[in-house]
């Protein structure tokens, strides 16, 4: 199941359980939903409670309104059908509650690697305790206090994957990974103008309300395949708009962007002209035209030569749980990155988490400046989005030096300005 959809189901149980009023001090995601995964196995949430109402969590989870059948029931878990999909409940003491986080968070691997380190300190991981080698459990509460047991800082549910998160947060080097309270705007959201279903009004207001310093708004050019576009001749009118916007909504900086089709050369939809015009440049891949791999690559390469283009979004054009997308050759994407000074996207749109996570971490380690943006069509999807776009970049070890939309509007618009300015002193 895609993030999108899974997180949605979620929301909604979670929802429905507090309607319900189940005697839970809390209910949590867990496994790859809470680590943000582009593809989800399945829901699973979990209610911490005092042990003796236990069954009645459980109970009065079998019996909430979006559950159509009961699938498994077990002393400390239920799973259940709904018609968005299967949802598991498993339930724990809040004396438990870290030790169960943990388990129930981490990719095997990570809790396998867990387990041997609390075999060496001395203590057991299973089933969602930690506990000494006689039995006696060791009280959690958090999971700061189990990782604290096994000697290591907290690691982030995003990172848990059983790759080198705990060889690194035992010798010191966990980043700081990127927060939603670091991101000052968005530099990628569309609006009526092209595929939006919102004014660039109402977009903006709704941006301003998640207390966001700057927005760009970014409709597609006249050749992409979205069903609608912006076309060359509406450029002058939609500007017009944006001026006029600046002067009665203040608070917020507005940009007039464009998201740029890249064409089967490597040319843009709109020429060097057009493109001037902007205060910045987005451009991208919506079609192969059949081409591989490394002529995907090409494109890409020429579109980041030219002065114009100051960000890459959504590089692989990938879909979570159906298509991995294009087949990149990603370091000679993030050298020409890095050498034209281009930014790369972590794409929020549940339809893209693009950049993935691993493929970001690559490219913050080849120096490569990123964006996290919600491109987003409709106002009120902007924060949901951007979470999304904030998670899939935390996968990838991203932080917020790395980030141009975590600096302010002026270094936002010196980015730009320092590509543009740097081809002109070339000519």
């Amino acid at each position: 199941m895609p993030l999108g959809r899974a997180h949605l189901l979620a929301s909604m149980v979670m929802r429905e359980v507090r309607r319900a009023g189940l005697p839970a001090d809390d209910v949590l995601p867990l496994g790859s939903l809470r680590r943000w995964a582009p593809d989800i196995g399945d829901v699973s949430l979990l209610a911490v409670a005092q042990p003796a109402v236990h069954h009645q969590v459980l109970d009065g989870f079998l019996r909430l309104p979006p559950v159509t059948a009961v699938l498994a029931k077990l002393p400390s878990s239920v799973e259940v059908a709904t018609e968005r999909g299967r949802v598991r409940l498993h339930v724990t003491a809040p004396e438990d509650a870290g030790a169960a986080l943990v388990w129930h968070t981490g990719t095997r691997r990570h809790t396998q690697q867990l387990q041997a380190r609390a075999s060496r300190v001395g203590l057991v991981l299973s089933d969602g305790l930690l506990s000494r080698p006689n039995g006696a459990l060791v009280s959690t509460p958090d999971e700061e206090e189990v990782y604290r047991r096994l000697q290591l800082p907290f690691i982030s549910p995003e990172l848990r994957e059983g790759l080198d998160e705990i060889a690194r947060a035992a010798s010191g080097e966990l980043p700081v990974l990127v927060a939603p309270s670091d991101i000052r705007g968005d530099l990628h959201m569309h609006s009526t103008w092209s595929d939006g279903r919102d004014s660039i009004q109402h977009m903006v207001l709704a941006a301003k309300q998640l207390g966001y310093e700057y927005v760009a708004i970014t409709d597609h050019s006249e050749r992409a395949f979205a069903s609608r576009k912006l076309l060359a001749l509406e450029i002058p009118i939609q500007r017009e708009e944006i001026l006029a916007l600046r002067s009665r909504i203040h608070g917020i900086e507005i940009l007039h962007g464009i998201e740029v089709d890249i064409m089967p050369d490597g040319s843009l939809d709109f020429d060097d002209t057009q493109l001037e015009g902007f205060d910045i440049v987005l451009a991208s891949l919506h079609d192969d035209r059949g081409d591989d791999g490394a002529r995907l690559t090409d494109r890409y390469v020429r579109a980041m030569m030219n002065p114009m283009v100051n960000v890459i979004t959504h590089p692989a054009n990938r879909s979570p749980a159906l298509s991995n997308g294009y087949d990149l050759d990603y370091d000679r994407l993030f050298a020409a990155a890095v050498a034209t000074g281009t930014a790369l996207e972590v794409d929020g749109a549940p339809g893209h988490l693009d950049m993935d996570g691993a493929i970001a971490r690559r490219a913050v380690e080849a120096g490569v400046t990123v964006t996290i943006d919600s491109d987003c069509h409709r106002a009120e999807a902007l924060e949901r989005q951007m979470r999304f776009g904030i998670g899939t970049a935390r996968r990838g070890w991203v932080q917020a030096a790395h980030v141009l939309n975590a600096r302010n509007v002026d270094a936002v618009r010196a980015f730009v300005a320092r590509k543009r300015n740097t081809e002109r002193a070339g000519r």
